[in-house]
């Protein structure tokens, strides 16, 4: 091979980075549109109030990350576009029936989803990685669906049963959506595993990232009250 042809890595890495900052958009254009829409399955004004409040939020986070792909001259439609998919196939895939299972469904399988992109955020630049961590930030949302569906399973406590198995549905789809997105986007994939110049995580160390993940999962159950 000629030297002109050699992989880039900083090329390679410069994907990568684009790559979460694209999924970090659509997720935040995704979780507006389906709080929102929890927001109308809501049983009481302030719970209207919260989840209006959340959507807004993930307008705010759109926008940072709008404006940190334009620091790499990049158009945020065109970094969101390759997780249209695999979102939408999710949502479509757990659409919740009622205002306890659209909860579980923004606490567990979002968590989730949150806790992959932090790990893969340790191998971006330090400015990519605080911004991650910004847009990820639970801003008191956990605590509010932990207290209504804590109190949902008290006055119900069949609920129980049916939001455990929603949850290990949730955990599921979540992960296999995870790894279409990483079979299809090497460069993102690549953060984690790194490169010659990039040293990233090895086999022990990645099944010790998906430990956490599930580790993670866990504890939110339990704190749903919950059996995962």
């Amino acid at each position: 091979m000629e030297p002109s042809e050699q992989p880039d890595p900083d090329a390679a890495y410069r994907r990568g980075a684009l790559d979460l900052l694209g999924i970090l958009a659509y997720g935040a254009l995704a979780a507006f549109d389906r709080l929102a829409e929890d927001a109308r399955l809501a049983p009481t004004l302030a719970d209207k109030v919260h989840m209006a409040s959340m959507a807004a939020h993930q307008v705010s986070h759109f926008e940072r990350v709008k404006a940190r792909l334009a620091e790499f001259d990049v158009d945020v439609m065109a970094a969101m576009t390759p997780f249209h998919e695999p979102f939408n196939t999710f949502h479509d895939y757990t659409r919740p029936k009622d205002w306890p299972e659209g909860l579980v469904k923004a606490y567990v399988g979002d968590g989730i989803g949150a806790d992959f992109y932090r790990e893969v955020a340790a191998f971006v630049d330090a400015e990519t990685r605080a911004l991650v961590h910004e847009v990820l930030a639970d801003e008191g949302h956990a605590d509010f669906v932990v207290d209504r569906v804590r109190a949902a399973i008290l006055t119900d406590p069949r609920l129980a049963g049916r939001l455990a198995l929603w949850g290990r549905r949730l955990v599921g789809e979540a992960l296999s959506q995870a790894q279409r997105v990483a079979a299809d986007r090497e460069a993102l994939t690549s953060l984690l595993t790194g490169t010659v110049d990039r040293p990233g995580l090895d086999l022990a160390a990645v099944s010790r990232m998906f430990s956490r993940l599930i580790d993670n999962h866990t504890r939110r159950m339990a704190a749903l009250g919950l059996q995962a």
